[in-house]
């Protein structure tokens, strides 16, 4: 890499707590300040609590919110800063900031690269990005995707060309292990010693399908009475989820805490953790399961399949079916240290902060304008 630092500029929505705002604190906090210099610019307000905290920690971040339509008045704007600020790498993380940020950057001396970090659920297309696309990506020097699902979703429904698309699985830092921590609190919720606990973390959405969970969970308590189940999140199904535990009377066996800034010692506290998604990416808690060598249950949607090994790393089962997602829970429940140990070396492997910075650092400095590399899925 050059002795000069190469200057990379973020664009997104915001930084408000999401999964792709964590991708983008985690590429900022793992630069080498020798080899990069890297700053945010936010298209949508408010700038969010992620934002604010690496601001004062010293990362420039700039911004405009975007009006309604195509907003060409952004587009100049972003175009005069990436000027201005003599930037060497636009990273557009996902779509619409891809649009501007690849239309602010064309004729300029910046190299342009477009992350896609996960898709609606169901998936659909527009005809006229059948147009648009291959224009924005003749002006996009790197296309890359979270997961090779999400890779295959910019093929189907964006008409993109899979050659030039790399895929870069997110990385996070490993979560360091909280055994004290995770007593007290099995204590202070007065859940048995030997209880199983399953579990998930995750906001109360419909996307999350915690319905098909709660069946699930219903299931395995027939056959482990002392099982509990740790729902750690909220949002806007919280009630629909809230109804549904009393119609299965669950209501003893099913904690619900809200939203926690640091559910470490919850996840510390679970056996097995579960992810009953309709569609994923690649999930940051379930990621961090695997950091902590946790057993997981997921749904064959998205990245799901490609981060756990079925039968190796945990269960992977069909998607909205709970007699099958609970057989895996019991499954999971019988899991061995060694199987732990094989858990936390995939995680190693694949899905570390560093292995994630270093792929797209190879992206910012390399010269040629085809993709270089793929992370492979082991």
């Amino acid at each position: 890499m050059s002795s000069t630092p190469v200057r990379v500029l973020h664009i997104t929505y915001d930084m408000r707590i999401g999964g792709t705002e964590q991708v983008i604190r985690n590429l900022v906090e793992a630069t080498d300040d020798r080899q990069l210099v890297v700053s945010i610019f936010c298209i949508e307000e408010p700038l969010g609590p992620w934002g604010e905290e690496l601001r004062k920690n010293g990362t420039e971040i700039h911004g405009r919110p975007r009006s309604p339509g195509v907003d060409f008045q952004l587009i100049l704007a972003l175009r005069r800063h990436v000027q201005a600020q003599n930037i060497d790498v636009v990273h557009c993380h996902q779509y619409t900031p891809w649009v501007y940020g690849a239309l602010a950057s064309a004729g300029l001396k910046s190299k342009v690269i477009f992350t896609e970090h996960g898709r609606f659920y169901p998936d659909a297309s527009s005809p006229k990005r059948r147009y648009v696309n291959p224009v924005l990506a003749r002006l996009t020097d790197h296309i890359t995707a979270i997961s090779a699902a999400t890779k295959q979703a910019l093929v189907d429904y964006e008409f993109l060309n899979a050659s030039k698309i790399d895929v870069i699985y997110n990385g996070i830092k490993a979560l360091q292990p909280e055994p004290a921590a995770a007593a007290q609190l099995r204590e202070k919720l007065g859940i048995h010693s030997a209880a199983p606990i399953v579990g998930t973390i995750a906001r109360l959405d419909p996307i999350k399908n915690h319905l098909m969970m709660l069946e699930a969970f219903r299931i395995v308590l027939n056959a482990r009475p002392d099982a509990r189940l740790l729902l750690v999140g909220d949002g806007e199904e919280r009630a629909r989820i809230e109804e549904k535990i009393k119609a299965l009377e669950l209501s003893d066996a099913v904690v619900m805490p809200g939203y926690l800034t640091d559910p470490t010692a919850w996840l510390e506290l679970m056996n097995v953790y579960l992810l009953s998604s309709f569609s994923e990416g690649t999930s940051m808690t379930l990621l961090e399961a695997m950091s902590l060598g946790k057993p997981c249950v997921v749904t064959a949607v998205g990245g799901n399949p490609e981060i756990v090994k079925d039968q190796i790393t945990g269960s992977v089962v069909e998607s909205d079916n709970a007699p099958a997602f609970a057989n895996a829970i019991l499954t999971q429940l019988t899991a061995t240290p060694d199987q732990a140990a094989k858990i936390k070396q995939r995680f190693n492997e694949l899905f570390t902060q560093r292995a994630m910075a270093e792929h797209y650092a190879k992206l910012y400095s390399a010269s040629e304008t085809t993709a270089t590399f793929t992370s492979e899925s082991k």
